[in-house]
């Protein structure tokens, strides 16, 4: 089995050399490594794409909040004597899957007018890797970007692996960021040292020339014992033993945008108001007499912390009146008004489904007429979101059918360079199908594949071309031996032989 490598030196190539040593002055300089790597944990950006994770897995900022009240010098201090309700409604969450599942909800599909080629190419686009693809939008949207490892794996067949995009540090080629020069990638795995389990940071440099392989120790680099560098690809023939890479780096960013900005940078603020607002409702609703705001006259006692405890214990308040003067409690409350809060949310809702770029499937446009402009209508932000976001990821594929092209044509399985593929994303769109399948009937302009294709029902347009074919062609047989018959009775009615 044969990899590609570079051919003739032509100037690009002697130029492209020169880059590459540079790449690898870099990667042999440890301590250039080491300050990237501390700088990629402190940094913005890696914080963001944690951030952006936890979110999207309920782990938000109101369930750190604290009540606190003005002490001395006016200070804020922690009152635990308060309600501190921790409502966490997850709208982010909902609307990455809402994204997610809008975009990469249904299987690619894959045109080619090689058939050889298509069935090939379906073979590793499956289900599998389908769920990956998935996975990789939502990366992509909680990170801004995503990233795919095209590999070998331990039966030497080929295969595909997400990284998430918080393990990740490119180093890219070119200032547009879409060419890896060579990436870092930080890991943490477990380990155990004897019967104690231990968590160990792992360091993996990925370039041309392989993987090697480090242990993070300290905000030191210090090489892994338990792991050699390696290549990419190796081939054992039984007699010899064969490592070969691949002329580029393995490994495929999908971006949510060329900013590489994740979706919660977008909407956090409108995400942390939603749940604040629902928080503060409930405590507001829960300060009653034990615990709210008291007005003593002529209190018998001096400890207004045992005051306190003496209500919330037995719910009584002893006063004395004296000097003329009735003794009592009166509270001191501020009324909630339920109607505020409610418009409040309402309007962090919207702004996070409008900031955010997605729909409201509650849209009052498809309470009382959910016609085809409607529902475009709804969907405008969405679409146009899912756009941009289409087009870093065919320029993504583009990346990843090189690979997939030098796979079959080194395990021999055809030469495909040359062949125009594309790539189409089956967006899960709300339609009004019977308004679609009567344009569909009514045209007269569209071939019957174009129409097959554009049919709500229909998942496989090759498949439901094959049975049209096959119900035509049952059509005339039928009609053939109709014909047939018919003529054998009229010939036996004039007497003709059969």
């Amino acid at each position: 089995m044969l990899f590609p490598f570079q051919g003739t030196s032509t100037d690009t190539e002697i130029i492209n050399q020169h880059v590459k040593d540079g790449a690898r002055k870099v990667i042999s300089d440890t301590k250039i490594i080491e300050n990237e790597i501390n700088k990629f944990k402190k940094s913005e950006k890696r914080k963001w794409m944690l951030t952006g994770e936890a979110y999207y897995e309920g782990e938000q900022d109101i369930l750190k909040r604290e009540r606190k009240v003005i002490g001395k010098g006016g200070r804020l201090e922690k009152a635990d004597n308060l309600p501190n309700n921790k409502v966490l409604d997850n709208q982010y969450a909902k609307l990455v899957d809402q994204k997610v599942n809008y975009q990469l909800g249904k299987p690619i599909t894959i045109e080619t007018e090689n058939e050889d080629y298509l069935k090939k190419l379906q073979d590793i686009f499956n289900k599998r890797f389908h769920r990956t693809l998935r996975n990789i939008g939502q990366d992509a949207l909680n990170g801004g970007i995503g990233w795919l490892y095209p590999y070998y794996n331990e039966n030497g067949e080929f295969a595909l692996k997400r990284f998430p995009p918080h393990e990740i540090i490119p180093f890219w080629k070119d200032s547009e960021r879409t060419v890896v020069d060579f990436a870092i990638r930080i890991y943490s795995t477990v380990a155990y040292e004897g019967d104690k389990e231990v968590v160990i940071e792992k360091v993996e440099i990925y370039s041309t020339n392989g993987v090697e392989h480090y242990e993070w120790f300290n905000g030191r680099l210090v090489s892994d014992v338990t792991a050699r560098t390696r290549s990419y690809i190796t081939v054992d023939d039984g007699e010899t033993v064969q490592e070969m890479n691949w002329q580029r780096v393995p490994l495929i960013p999908f971006k949510f945008n060329s900013k590489e900005i994740p979706l919660i940078k977008r909407v956090k603020s409108l995400q942390d108001g939603i749940n604040i607002m629902l928080s503060d409702f409930e405590n507001n609703m829960q300060e009653d007499a034990r615990n709210t705001i008291l007005v003593l006259h002529n209190y018998d006692g001096q400890d207004l912390g045992q005051f306190r405890r003496n209500l919330a214990q037995y719910g009584a308040v002893k006063v004395r009146s004296g000097d003329g003067q009735k003794g009592g409690v009166e509270t001191l409350t501020i009324e909630v008004n339920a109607d505020n809060y409610k418009a409040i949310l309402s309007l962090f809702k919207k702004a996070l489904i409008e900031n955010g770029r997605g729909y409201d499937a509650k849209d009052e446009r498809m309470a009382n007429n959910p016609n085809q402009m409607n529902i475009q209508s709804m969907y405008s932000d969405i679409e146009l979101d899912a756009n941009g976001i289409e087009t870093e990821f065919q320029a993504s594929f583009e990346e990843l059918l090189w690979f997939i092209n030098q796979h079959l044509a080194n395990t021999g399985q055809g030469d495909f360079e040359g062949e125009k593929v594309d790539i189409i994303f089956n967006r899960d769109i709300l339609i009004n199908e019977m308004e679609v399948v009567e344009v569909l009937e009514k045209s007269t302009y569209l071939s019957e594949e174009t129409k097959i294709a554009q049919h709500p029902y229909v998942k496989d347009v090759q498949l439901e071309l094959n049975r049209k074919k096959q119900e035509q062609q049952e059509q005339m047989n039928m009609f053939d031996n109709y014909d047939t018959t018919f003529n054998q009775k009229q010939g036996e009615l004039n007497g003709e032989e059969t």
